[in-house]
């Protein structure tokens, strides 16, 4: 338990915290404003599906066969598809971007059927100066091509068919949504942006303003001084991953599958590191401008590349791999995705909290041995 004059202490510089949160109008717009703008261009802007993919068609062969084909490809939601018979026209438009790929269907379509050992009944030209639009061009093809050859074979009397049909099943997205998968991330995310710039202006904030002096100079003592200031900024970042998570859910219709209990958990602790993130670079830095871009270099950017937001961790170069468990929104992103779509994993929650309450408060205590009680 603390003193009544350290509980004193600590209660009046957080009221006075309080104070200066309310009269900063940047403070409100870094976490209220900033992460529904976020939040939306992480909903809306950021997908990994590809709908309408624009693909050229050229046309060698008209028969049934090669006429119902290309009617799957044209009622197809994926792609938007411009028929020639010339390829020569569609090549320019692939130069010119206008076309993703160029799909070849040639005389010898229909005679697959009869031929086993026949050439390709299709060939599939995609640009690769964009390597991913180049695979969903081929892949989306050729499911496009199997589904089609499937439904033949299906309306043929079953000839020569077994009565076996596979049918996939996917758990916990079974709309295969990206949504879902990159919202979760999203949110971890902009907490690390929110918790890390608020607090890394905090005190960087104070020596410009000159009242750094001011406080150093009474009785307060370097845990009052940093829990003073971080607690009110804890309670400004819980209210804006509770906004963020109930824009997400109502609005997005992401599903919740854990607990609130659980996804409190996992956020308290995250929170305590990436304050003690921020706290830390404000400690070291006593000009914002400077705090602020060693925020987004420290602490956004590793989160966007190295958190498995958006690129798969199991496909990093093993050194990199080793790097990102040094980083606690790895650990939080991992948390919010279980628990938006798979629910209460609690040994994986458990162990993922412990180690971001564990590198809270390894920052914690290097801020402690930072902030010293003198001006030099």
């Amino acid at each position: 338990m603390l003193p009544i004059r350290s509980k004193n202490r600590l209660f009046a510089l957080m009221k006075k915290e309080r104070f200066q949160i309310f009269r900063d109008p940047s403070a409100i717009l870094i976490s209220v404003f900033l992460p529904l703008l976020l939040l939306f261009l992480y909903g809306y802007g950021v997908s990994l599906d590809l709908n309408h993919l624009r693909i050229g068609l050229v046309l060698e062969d008209t028969s049934p066969d090669a006429q119902s084909f290309v009617k799957s490809l044209t009622d197809s939601r994926y792609f938007d598809v411009k028929i020639e018979r010339d390829r020569s026209k569609l090549y320019k438009d692939l130069e010119r971007g206008e076309i993703r790929g160029i799909v070849v269907i040639p005389s010898y379509f229909s005679s697959f059927r009869d031929r086993p050992d026949t050439l390709a009944p299709i060939q599939v030209i995609a640009d690769g100066s964009e390597v991913n639009t180049a695979n969903f061009v081929q892949y989306y093809v050729e499911g496009a091509f199997q589904n089609w050859v499937a439904q033949e074979a299906i309306s043929s009397d079953l000839k020569g068919l077994s009565l076996i049909v596979p049918s996939a099943r996917f758990w916990y997205n079974e709309q295969l949504e990206s949504r879902y998968f990159l919202l979760p991330g999203s949110l971890a995310i902009i907490m690390t942006l929110i918790g890390a710039l608020l607090t890394s202006l905090v005190v960087a904030r104070e020596w410009e303003r000159g009242t750094m002096e001011a406080l150093i100079s009474t009785e307060v003592r370097t845990f009052e001084l940093i829990a003073g200031k971080a607690l009110p900024y804890f309670v400004l970042g819980l209210i804006s991953m509770a906004i963020c998570t109930f824009v997400s859910v109502a609005y997005y219709g992401l599903p919740l599958r854990g607990s609130l209990l659980a996804l409190g958990m996992v956020s308290t602790t995250f929170l305590f590191a990436i304050l003690g993130t921020g706290f830390l670079i404000s400690t070291l830095c006593k000009v914002q401008i400077i705090a602020s871009q060693i925020t987004m270099v420290v602490a956004f950017l590793p989160a966007y590349i190295l958190s498995g937001f958006l690129f798969e961790i199991s496909s990093m170069p093993f050194p990199i791999r080793v790097l990102t468990y040094l980083l606690p929104v790895r650990y939080f992103v991992q948390s919010l995705q279980t628990l938006f779509l798979v629910g209460n994993v609690w040994s994986l929650l458990f162990f993922n909290s412990a180690v971001m309450f564990l590198f809270g408060l390894f920052l914690f205590y290097l801020t402690a041995r930072k902030t010293v009680k003198r001006l030099d």
